[in-house]
């Protein structure tokens, strides 16, 4: 099956590069482009992408508002792929309920898994911002919050699984560590998100660190 995409960047040279990257892959094609935010929820609403490549400084609407009414119209997800790596636009995008935030200095065949890993229901983060989103979330709480003991909800494999989602590994890297079949991975981590209310793989590692519990998660490596 292939994925389509949506191209939205304000630069005409860049997003003919994005455009020239995606389409040496076979399993994905770019179905529209976008010079501004509102022609990119206007296409998104006409060609249905499966996944949006959305810049954030454009103009006529920025990016972040257009992620925000793409994602609340559509079922279309939005990796946000911008130059400027900073903290506000990270948190900013994931409100706004992007699946993905990356930097335009990222390898062509890391953006291209990241446009399949988002497709496939999964959230991803550039690893410079994983590493501040998890510092930022990880800071004790001045008080309980409803993430507190959180792992004590859990039975022993939901634990387990979660700790590992929280580790950065994928439904097959899970599979492989719990030697279970990749679609029992999946069923798991789907359980997990019903089970926690929780939106997507990153919400689960934000819940992950603002539980109280240290000692399991410093074990932790993150690799999202």
């Amino acid at each position: 099956m292939t994925i389509r995409v949506l191209v939205a960047d304000d630069q005409p040279l860049v997003r003919a590069g994005l455009v020239g990257i995606i389409e040496t892959a076979g399993d994905l094609s770019v179905v529209a482009e976008a010079g501004t935010g509102r022609t990119a929820v206007e296409e998104t609403e006409l060609y249905r992408p499966d996944v949006v490549l959305m810049d954030i400084r454009m103009p006529d609407m920025d990016g972040i508002r257009a992620t925000q009414l793409i994602t609340h119209a559509s079922s279309a997800r939005v990796v946000v792929l911008t130059t400027f790596d900073l903290d506000t636009y990270v948190y900013a995008a994931l409100r706004a309920g992007a699946s993905g935030f990356l930097l335009k200095d990222t390898a062509a065949p890391d953006l291209l898994n990241a446009i399949r890993t988002v497709a496939a229901g999964d959230a991803l983060l550039a690893p410079s911002v994983t590493r501040r989103l998890i510092a930022r979330f990880a800071e004790p709480p001045a008080q309980a919050t409803p993430d507190s003991h959180l792992l004590e909800r859990l039975t022993a494999r939901e634990r387990e699984v979660f700790l590992l989602v929280a580790d950065g590994l994928s439904n097959q890297e899970i599979a492989t560590k719990l030697h279970v079949t990749a679609g029992t991975a999946k069923t798991h981590v789907a359980h997990l998100l019903s089970k926690l209310d929780a939106r997507d793989r990153i919400h689960l590692v934000i819940m992950a660190h603002r539980s109280e519990q240290p000692d399991e998660l410093e074990r932790a490596v993150w690799r999202i």
